[in-house]
């Protein structure tokens, strides 16, 4: 796919936390083809500290409003300077990067989307195609405690939502990996993205129950293209920069112990 760098307008900047902001870009020309799992480099104004452009997940592409959302967890110096965006300002973003999701081929197909943290990003716009296509998606997500689950309602409008929170305080108590929706129901089709402790663990039953599973992997990524070999992950295939090959991958590519 064609790559682009753009200076995107801001058009909101929305505190879903006290270290979650919710950055909604726009720009004058109808935003290009981006796939479920793709994600941007931003660069990084205002931060000495930031020489690199920071990699942020795709959250969600509104082709109506001609918006591209960006789920971004403020965890350092360059994170923080981009939870300090004003309507107004100019974001410039290189996209869309790397492959993304594997989309349905049939109408009859269960998908669930299985998200950790601010690892749920990703998972919206994919749940949207999904069920723009006629397939059937479920979202597993799973937080600390109920004040760190995000988007809850922008999930609902797209399908059903099950929830863990280790502290019980919402959902059911525990892992995603303990949700009784694993023993209820079954799927075609299982995407994960979160913390590497929850993905092992999803693949882990994925390949138990027989599910195809992808995971979308969180390297350290620099360039996003596959240059600086920063984000390399060992795979049955040999090295992979998970920027350029990945971040998604089918968990059987993967060397992973499940």
């Amino acid at each position: 796919m064609k790559k682009y760098v753009l200076d995107l307008k801001v058009v909101s900047v929305e505190a879903l936390s006290d270290k979650h902001v919710l950055i909604k870009l726009t720009d004058e020309k109808p935003l290009p083809e981006i796939l479920p799992g793709q994600f941007v480099e931003v660069k990084v104004d205002h931060s000495p500290a930031t020489m690199l452009r920071r990699p942020i997940s795709i959250n969600f592409v509104d082709r109506e409003t001609n918006q591209l959302w960006l789920l971004v967890a403020m965890v350092g110096d360059g994170t923080r300077q981009l939870g300090k965006l004003q309507a107004g300002d100019t974001l410039n973003c290189m996209l869309p990067l790397g492959n993304g999701f594997t989309m349905p081929t049939e109408k009859s197909q269960k998908y669930l989307l299985v998200g950790g943290g601010v690892g749920v990003a990703p998972l919206l716009y994919f749940g949207k195609l999904i069920k723009e296509f006629g397939a059937d998606v479920t979202f597993l997500l799973g937080a600390r405690k109920a004040s760190d689950l995000l988007e809850l309602d922008e999930f609902a409008k797209i399908g059903k939502v099950c929830i863990t929170t280790e502290d019980g305080s919402a959902g059911e108590v525990g892992f995603v990996t303990n949700h009784s929706v694993l023993e209820n129901e079954q799927f075609d089709m299982i995407s994960t993205c979160g913390p590497k402790p929850m993905m092992v663990s999803v693949a882990r039953f994925a390949k138990k129950a027989g599910v195809e599973c992808e995971v979308s992997l969180e390297n350290k990524m620099a360039c996003g293209v596959g240059a600086c070999l920063c984000c390399v992950e060992k795979t049955t295939e040999g090295h992979k920069c998970v920027c350029k090959d990945g971040p998604v991958i089918n968990i059987k590519q993967l060397t992973w112990d499940i």
